[in-house]
Formats: structure tokens, sequence, C-alpha cells
């Protein structure tokens, strides 16, 4: 199972993910950084068309040349989290170096790890290799680039159709690594039984076939983005409008209330900033000085959408923005130290940033009125797929759409003047999806 939020793990082993999206234990992170050079060293292969566009691309623009050399100087050589146990660096040693190891990642799927201690996951693998060159200051530049983020999409769109693919389903065998072997089936049936509230089987919670090859699941897509069995997460109330759903099975990340409508969202401590959450819709004003709720999502957990409330679909469309991109505070100190909680520290500025769905609401219930969900990608989770449409009636509980090939966060925003109470508090497991997340006064 992925490393619970307590010191079991060793300090010198512990690093903090988001959302469980990797261990917590640093050594499944070297354990994927060591497998896949060695991997790429061993059996080489030309570059993906894509990524041959990408490199031309890169060496072509003096800029960028400039600071995708940079970002990989500027991580410190003598930090000891660059290494793995042995002392060996098998860090990504430059631009050139990365584009191997991604010409591997977008071929195969998301699996765990063994470093010998204990299975993991890595979750999110093209953000492993990134992991600590995303961090610098010339990695903010880097991944704040819009002809940057418009190849690294089309990157990510090849990886999207790897995982469409029946070759991908092959980690969801029961091996040791695989995601029905003892650790991956154990994880996902805790995390869907909230840390052992219930006690369901994995069948039991998901439509699929456990007597089948692969759970029946034809790809690996197909099997992060399974659906759910209504009587396993009923939805709240659904005759009191008063009541609202939860969208998404997530873990509390912070809820706000007189949200201002432009804010420094990409200092320490960021406030939310409605204008740049709503991509200055025209009716992003409505909101300034409401309320905003923020979860986000891990690897193992349903990763569909569910309407908060019943009502009529207003609008819903797609924000193209950032997949990598982190604010400066958790660039290195003078001390060589980089923030290990950028991921969780920059939840309002990726709200801001990074690529995200848009829907609005018009609630059946006039005590609440327009309201807002956003769904938030992050680093290469970020494909957000809208299943409704403008003028569509729903009923709380019904699907708005989901993510593939991974998460990451969403928010719930409610207009100024509209009282909302009874907020779950944070917690170390997950809101369930379609139960109570708060009530209209």
């Amino acid at each position: 199972m992925p490393d619970p939020p307590d010191h079991t793990v060793p300090e010198e082993h512990r690093v903090h993910r988001t959302g469980e999206w990797s261990s917590q234990d640093k050594r499944h992170h070297h354990k994927f950084l060591n497998d896949t050079v060695d991997y790429v060293k061993q059996n080489p292969k030309p570059l993906h068309p894509v990524l041959k566009e990408f490199k031309e691309m890169v060496d072509k623009d003096t800029r960028l040349y400039m600071l995708f050399n940079q970002m990989f100087q500027q991580i410190p050589d003598n930090k000891e989290h660059l290494k793995d146990p042995s002392g060996d660096n098998y860090q990504v040693r430059d631009f050139e170096h990365l584009l191997t190891l991604m010409n591997h990642v977008i071929q195969t799927a998301p699996a765990w790890t063994d470093p010998g201690h204990k299975v993991g996951l890595v979750g999110v693998p093209v953000n492993a290799l990134l992991d600590w060159p995303m961090g610098t200051t010339s990695g903010f530049c880097v991944f704040q680039d819009p002809k940057v983020n418009k190849q690294l999409k089309k990157i990510l769109d090849v990886w999207g159709d790897f995982l469409t693919s029946p070759e991908s389903a092959k980690v969801l065998d029961t091996g040791k690594t695989d995601w029905f072997g003892e650790t991956g089936l154990a994880s996902l049936e805790d995390v869907g039984n909230l840390g052992g509230k219930t006690n369901f089987k994995f069948h039991e919670m998901f439509h699929c076939d456990p007597t089948a090859k692969y759970h029946g699941f034809k790809s690996w897509d197909a099997f992060f983005t399974r659906t759910l069995k209504d009587e396993f997460r009923p939805v709240a109330e659904p005759e009191n409008d008063d009541v609202v759903a939860n969208c998404c099975e997530s873990k509390v990340y912070k809820t706000a209330t007189d949200i201002k409508a432009r804010e420094k969202f990409w200092v320490k401590g960021q406030p939310y900033s409605v204008l740049d959450i709503l991509a200055f819709d025209e009716w992003a004003d409505q909101f300034v000085g409401g309320t905003i709720y923020q979860a986000f999502l891990s690897a193992l957990s349903y990763h569909r959408w569910a309407a908060p409330v019943s009502g009529t679909i207003k609008k819903a469309y797609l924000v193209e923005g950032t997949y990598f991109s982190e604010p400066l505070f958790t660039d290195f100190n003078e001390n060589g130290d980089a923030d290990t909680h950028g991921e969780t520290t920059s939840q309002e500025y990726i709200s801001c940033t990074a690529t995200r769905a848009v829907i609005f609401i018009e609630a059946d219930n006039p005590k609440i009125g327009l309201m807002a969900f956003i769904g938030i990608g992050m680093t290469e989770v970020s494909t957000c797929d809208i299943t409704v449409k403008e003028g569509q009636k729903i009923k709380k509980g019904d699907e708005l759409g989901m993510f593939h090939f991974g998460g990451s966060s969403h928010c719930v925003i409610f207009r100024k003047g509209v009282k909302v109470s009874g907020f779950p508090e944070q917690s170390d497991q997950n809101v369930p999806v379609r139960s109570k997340l708060c009530v209209v006064e």
C-alpha cells in the first residue's frame, strides 16, 4: 500500500507527495528512476516523432534552449535526496536525457515499484522525471511557456493513446507490482473503504468481472475511469435540495470564504483568485466574495465527477493551462533545500494556472442559484473530459465528467450571499463522492 501519512517511514527516506500520486517514501522514487534509466540505457530506441518535434522546437529557440539547460544545472549537486541509497546518481542529467526517458514512459502504463523493502506507487512517472528541475527558477519559466505547454499536450496525448490501448492493460495483472497484485488490490480496497470504515471488495465497489483477465478491463484507462455501483456510493438526500453532494472522491484541502477577485496566488500562503480560477468568464464577478471548497484526488480513488446539485448546465468548457508549473516559493533555497511539499502548497496556484474544466450549474434551489465546478488537472494527469452539455438538466449525483490518466484537484464555488455550512474537516481519508458536502442555510 502507499505509505500512510504518519512516521512509519524513516525520516531519511520520507518525502511528501500530494494525494498519494507517489509514495511518501522516496526509495520508490529512486527505484522508479533507477529502473527507467537502466532500461533506457540497455534498450535504446529512436525518439517518438512527437519527442523529435519537441527537441527541434527547443533547439531552435535560443531562450528555451538556455532555460532547459539551466533548469538541470540549478539543482544542487550535493543533495542527498538526488541519490539513491547506494550513493549512485540516477537523476535526469539534461534535456536530451529527459527525452530518452520520456520516450520510454509515454509507451508504458503506471505500475507499482518494489525497492526491496515494500511495494509502493509512483503514479505520475513524467512528474517523477521532472521532480526537481520543475521546481527551479528556470523550470518555473519553462513550464509557464505557452509553446512548451502546447507541445507537452501533444506528448501527453500520445501517452493517452497508449493508455487506452490493450497493451496498457498488462499492468492490471496479479503480479507483485501489478494493480491487482496483493499490494495494489489491498490498497485500492483500503482507499475505497475509507481506511476501514466499510469492508467492500473491489468487485463489490466497481463494475468489473473479477473472474476475467485484468478484471475485464480492456486498457489501463478503462480501469482508471471505472464506474462505481450506485449502492456503494448513494446520493446524499436526493430529494433535499438544501443538501449539496460531494463532486469527487477526494481529500479535503481547504475551504475559504469572502474570496477575492484577484490575489497574488503565486506567492507562499496563496489566497484564492476568483477571476483567474474562472478564466475571466463573464460570470466570474458573481463569485467574488463567495465561498470555495477544494479537495484533491489520489491515484487510487474513483475519478468521475458527480453533480453537486440538481439543476441545469449553463456552461461547460475546457481552459488550456500549464502541466508542470510550480510557484517560485518551491525553489531551492540558499541551503540547497527545495520545498518537498511543493505540490501540496501550490494547490491554489494550480487552480489558476493548470489545465481545467469549468462547469456552471444553475441549481433548482433558488437559495443556491448559479454555482461552479472546476476540475483541475495537475502534471501529466491533466486530461479533463466533460460529459454534460449546455442546457442539459441534471440531478444531484449525475455524472458531469471525469479525469483520464489521472486527476489531481477540484473546486466548488458558491456566489456571494449563498450561506453554506457543514463542510467536512481535513482527514487522511477521502470524503466519499455523492455524500453530503455541505448544507445551504
